[in-house]
């Protein structure tokens, strides 16, 4: 398929946020961006955000706090420019695209019993949910919605890479979160209160670090709730996990440097990153990984942001 070179970019603006070990915001920034919107629907629309190349640090040093050894070694990666979504997928979104004809296999989130969350066309309420993020996604259904898309559009979509995906999260920082060092209720959304036991394993504070407690929600929030990161992106930190492209591999050795996405062959053991609103604080961070066992799997608490690819560089 040949890429279409983007005309139509247009500036935005937006304010970020910074905060101290505390959590309390140290500082405010106005920042500029630039985007396109893909038309899906009648007043259904896919905002990509414009992310310059470059190079970073993948994973998380030894001496973060909850650092775990699949984000070790840490390495350098190089990063060519595309674009990503700037909200995750909503549920109109969704629904304007799983109305279109398939590519390779059907869309249908209503499956009674399961914890996949699906609002139809005929919901009464509807209007009221447009900036929810669709949640209960299959990774193979994931990539149906970019085949459609694809050739719905002319334009080349994907799943971001694991890569791709770290690198637009933290927007050129190296804290744990892109707003500084530790997480708060009221900068994302996630279980902001103790957890107890979960699956007789291990207690999960409600807190990060020297951050604050707060308030667990026990549901999604509107994709655009929250401050975003310097490049403009929403919703990095918790409210739904987001596939990736790649396949799960235990720590960074033998990684890809060049952001290409890391596959095994016949492997269903896939990858989500930046945690959900069932999430503790150590999950959502920047670094975190989390391994999901089918690609036929998709909890009430995972959804999907895409990628619009670029030509290569080199």
């Amino acid at each position: 398929m040949s890429i279409v070179k983007i005309n139509d970019k247009y500036p935005f603006e937006f304010e970020t946020v910074r905060v101290n070990e505390w959590g309390q915001i140290a500082c405010r920034k106005r920042g500029r961006a630039f985007a396109f919107r893909e038309p899906l629907a009648v007043e259904v629309g896919l905002e990509m955000v414009e992310i310059p190349g470059g190079k970073f640090m993948m994973g998380s040093p030894e001496s973060e706090h909850e650092h775990s050894t699949d984000e070790s070694p840490q390495h350098q990666v190089t990063i060519q420019p595309f674009y990503i979504g700037k909200y995750p997928v909503t549920q109109a979104q969704w629904n304007a695209i799983s109305n279109a004809s398939p590519v390779k296999r059907e869309l249908d989130l209503d499956e009674p019993g399961s914890e996949r969350y699906y609002t139809p066309l005929e919901d009464p309420d509807w209007n009221k949910v447009v900036n929810l993020p669709i949640t209960g996604v299959y990774w193979d259904e994931a990539h149906e919605f970019c085949h459609r898309l694809s050739r719905d559009t002319g334009r080349k979509y994907r799943l971001p890479t694991e890569a791709e995906w770290e690198y637009a999260c933290r927007a050129g920082t190296q804290t744990p979160f892109y707003f500084g060092p530790t997480i708060t209720p009221d900068l994302a959304n996630y279980r902001g209160t103790d957890a107890g036991k979960v699956d007789d394993k291990c207690f999960c504070s409600g807190a990060d670090d020297r951050g604050a407690k707060g308030i667990y929600r026990d549901d999604i929030t509107p994709v655009d709730t929250f401050s975003p990161n310097a490049f403009g992106l929403y919703d990095l930190h918790g409210n739904v996990a987001e596939w990736c492209l790649d396949a799960w591999h235990g720590d960074y050795r033998g990684a890809p440097t060049d952001g290409s996405a890391w596959i095994a062959d016949g492997d269903d053991d896939m990858v989500t990153r930046g945690g959900s609103f069932r999430s503790s604080p150590a999950q959502c961070r920047s670094a975190s990984r989390q391994l999901h066992t089918s690609k036929r799997y998709g909890r009430v608490a995972i959804g999907l942001r895409v990628v619009c690819e670029l030509p290569r560089t080199s």
